[in-house]
């Protein structure tokens, strides 16, 4: 069994990569179990060079009253989590090793969740996975070969939950400031007719969120139907959400926080009729999403097993937005005249902008093991077609005759992406072992029809006909000795990844980037007991053609990402964990880490589009990217009481690739709190859990996340005087929820 040390309320630092308690490495390996049916090829083990993480459902499960899943991680190594929101509900993020969400692969069941064409992961269409999961792994660096989106800083494995032969039922309740609450329902039907078992699981999420009107609705659902018979198994499983937010991604500059307060939101601002100022009520975000998989387990013989998936997303949504002054053109609509005479040519009007996506495929493994072999071989193909269209159902003041629903843009993205790879491990010796990886991926990316961006140039809304073809060959190699209580390891892996929409919807035709291309360096060394655990983790990922933003715009308008030649992540990852008694743990850790872009040039515009000049900037840090994080918690469980109590602390992290000082967001060190007590024996229930929360314990005022950007004005005497700005993610200061969780 592997060594965990269970503490309530938080998600723990697990013991990680190859710091492995000596007890457990045989149960870390390739080990299928037909009850619980997962695509294992994408999974690393204790014999694997790779450094991963494993966080089990009973580390999540105390900690899981209505943060999303990346709070629910947050401890992990190299882990930086953030929130529009300001309270871990709603839109949230998470960045690895400082890379954000699209550069780290996401799947469920070995299934891709990155949308396919943003590569973005919205947490928000899924509340509450985590009460549905067995167990999540995260892997950091290139990782092993996985479907879908190329893993650039990290891949997150999650597997859904077994089948249980036992009959329950389990009602969770949350509330807290902010009047974030929590309702969850699970049931399982236990085993029926020895072959057939049924779960279910029915989630609302609320929160009027912290900052202001960044209120959160939310729910989620998760079935699965099984059948077992001998050496098969097949799962047909679905889960899904639908949401509805209010706005906060616009954030708000330090000055607006002076004035208004930090809890300001933006987001909807507009000057009503009277002259005062208004906040449009809808400003509102929509959407629901439905995942179905068809999940196979074949023991075909004791060597060799076989794993199957078929699978498809559904997914629509819009979001409404007031804009201010807009020119009318750019939205197909004509100038109009006032009563008065006077021409109108901007004015103030509401759009939706829509998506309908489809996402569908399917994958094949066969895993092998035998004597001195452990290896996998698989295949995946999905396809993905994106239906992305605006329309206008307001303009202030309006003349004429105006479709209630005026259409000014539509465009389709389709997409195909297939892989091959072959994994295997062969023991060398008894204390040695040799692992080998390689995968070929083969992506078509297509995108026609009318952006929604105007080409002042010619005079109408740009057109889009992009048509992409990428062929990536992906190596993997690495070494792996273990002898008793000592592990070390060392790995060399190639990743490469594709532009994103964005790149080629806000680019410029003719001048599109090309893919990126990284070398992922690692060696660790752990030695492991069970009183206490240590270990280190050196990586270093040099980059080819990462793309950043320098501040160059498009000629519609708009950010560009450019390729720059060289660019790098190294670091290294520290970790301890002290377990002297049964009743107390202490687990620790620490990245130290340095981030560069070689020779960045930064573009800067006279009033922010016009007449650009660079900036030759030396080597800068990514942004982003902190140079230091650390997590610390301190466990406690004993006689039905369990209690943690965990720190998190960020460096400096710099909001663009330039360097500035100007636009940072400043260091934190943020402490949670969390106790609980389980009564057993009461008549009727299993057991019964009352949980007490303090996030941010000690109330530090930070900022999770934000943006910046640079522009020049140019005085009389022809002096050149450059301005940066900034907006500012609020996090909530010190807050509380209390839980209750019965279990039947």
């Amino acid at each position: 069994m592997k060594k965990t040390i269970l503490s309530a309320g938080l998600p723990i630092v697990v013991a990680t990569s190859a710091w492995q308690f000596s007890a457990a490495a045989e149960t870390d390996s390739l080990t299928v179990e037909l009850h619980d049916v997962e695509i294992v090829a994408n999974r690393a083990s204790a014999k694997i060079p790779v450094a991963f993480t494993n966080v089990l459902k009973s580390d999540l499960r105390n900690s899981n009253e209505g943060r999303d899943i990346p709070y629910l991680l947050g401890m992990t190594p190299s882990m930086v989590s953030t929130s529009d929101a300001g309270g871990g509900v709603g839109y949230t993020s998470l960045r690895v090793r400082g890379s954000d969400a699209s550069r780290i692969n996401v799947t469920a069941n070995g299934i891709p969740i990155n949308d396919a064409e943003s590569h973005q992961v919205y947490w928000v269409n899924m509340p509450d996975l985590a009460s549905s999961l067995r167990d999540i792994q995260i892997q950091r660096g290139a990782g092993t070969s996985t479907n879908g989106a190329g893993a650039f800083g990290a891949s997150i494995n999650m597997i859904t939950d077994a089948p249980s032969d036992d009959p329950y039922a389990e009602l969770n309740a949350s509330y807290g400031s902010y009047n974030t609450n929590k309702q969850t329902f699970r049931a399982g039907s236990g085993l029926l007719g020895d072959h057939w078992t049924a779960d279910i699981r029915l989630s609302h999420v609320g929160s009027d969120g912290y900052i202001d009107r960044a209120f959160s609705k939310l729910w989620s659902y998760f079935g699965q139907l099984a059948y077992q018979n001998g050496g098969t198994q097949v799962r047909l499983v679905a889960f899904g959400g639908k949401e509805e937010t209010y706005m906060a991604w616009d954030y708000a500059s330090k000055e607006e926080m002076e004035l208004y307060g930090r809890r300001y939101n933006p987001c909807g601002r507009y000057t009503a009729s009277d002259g005062t100022t208004a906040y449009y009520p809808d400003q509102t975000d929509h959407f629901v999403q439905h995942h179905f998989q068809l999940l196979l387990s074949q023991r075909l013989t004791e060597r060799l097993h076989l794993s199957a998936a078929l699978h498809y997303t559904d997914d629509n949504g819009y979001y409404t937005q007031y804009k201010t002054d807009r020119t009318l053109v750019e939205y197909g609509l004509q100038p109009f005249m006032l009563p008065d005479g006077t021409m109108v040519e901007k004015s103030d009007l509401v759009r939706l902008k829509y998506n309908r996506n489809h996402f569908g495929g399917a994958t094949v493994a066969l895993n092998y093991r035998h004597g001195r072999w452990d290896g996998a071989a698989g295949a995946a193909v999905n396809r993905f077609q994106g239906n992305h269209f605006g329309q206008v159902s307001w303009v202030r003041n309006y003349v004429g005759e105006i479709d209630p629903l005026q259409e000014y843009y539509r465009n389709r993205g389709e997409k195909t992406d297939a892989n091959v790879y072959a994994r295997a491990s062969y023991t060398i010796t008894r204390d040695l072992s040799a692992y080998a990886d390689l995968q070929y991926r083969h992506i078509d990316y297509t995108i026609r029809g009318v952006n929604d961006v105007y080409d002042w140039n010619t005079g109408s809304p740009a057109m889009l006909d992009v048509d992409q073809h990428y062929d990536f060959f992906n190596p993997k190699a690495g070494l792996n000795w273990t002898r008793g209580a000592h592990r070390a390891y060392a790995s060399w892996s190639v990743a490469h990844k594709e532009p994103v929409r964005s790149n080629f919807t806000e680019g410029d035709p003719g001048r599109y980037p090309t893919s990126e291309r990284m070398f992922d360096y690692e060696a660790g060394y752990f030695y492991s007991t069970r009183l206490f655990a240590v270990g280190a983790n050196l990586y270093y990922m040099d980059y080819k053609n990462q793309l950043v933003t320098t501040g160059q715009l498009s000629d519609t308008g708009n950010p560009l990402s450019v390729n720059v030649p060289r660019s790098y992540r190294a670091g290294i990852e520290l970790q301890g964990e002290l377990h002297p008694v049964s009743w107390f743990d202490w687990q620790i850790n620490a990245t130290v880490s340095r981030n560069r872009i070689k020779d960045f040039v930064e573009y800067i515009y006279e009033d922010g589009w016009t007449n650009p000049i660079t900036l030759n900037c030396g080597d800068t840090p990514i942004a982003f990217s902190p140079a230091f994080t650390l997590a610390n918690s301190f466990g406690f469980k004993t006689a039905g009481f369990d209690g943690q109590l965990a720190s998190r602390y960020v460096s400096k992290q710099y909001l663009t690739n330039s360097g500035s000082d100007e636009t940072v967001l400043d260091p934190y060190f943020v402490t949670d709190l969390h106790a609980g007590y389980t009564f057993r024996g009461i008549v009727g229930v299993k057991s019964l859990r009352l949980g007490l929360s303090v996030y941010n314990l000690f109330s530090e005022k930070y900022f999770g996340n934000g943006y910046a950007g640079a522009g020049y004005t140019r005085g009389d005497d022809g002096k050149i005087e450059i301005y940066r700005y900034a907006g500012y993610a609020a996090q909530a200061p010190v807050n509380f929820m209390g839980s209750v969780a019965i279990n039947f």
